[in-house]
């Protein structure tokens, strides 16, 4: 399952996405989004991981506090296709 995380800490780095996620079960992947012009982080990010895992991490960290910004966290969402 594809989980979207959204308002996160400029400073947060794949490697911190994921091991934010590794709690709740193996992480296939872990990307925070950059800015193509730039490379700084957008804000937002996904983790790929197994999908009874990716509720628990849903469930838990919603709403979590990381230098004081609440993480927004769901399931991602397919982009309608143009």
């Amino acid at each position: 399952m594809k989980v979207y995380v959204g308002n996160l800490p400029w400073s947060v780095t794949d490697l911190d996405l994921r091991n934010l996620f590794t709690p709740f079960g193996s992480v296939q992947s872990a990307q925070v989004v950059t800015d193509r012009d730039n490379g700084r982080s957008r804000g937002f990010g996904f983790v790929e991981m197994a999908a009874h895992n990716a509720t628990q991490a849903i469930a838990k960290l919603n709403e979590h506090a990381i230098e004081s910004r609440q993480l927004r966290v769901s399931e991602a969402q397919s982009k309608p296709r143009a």
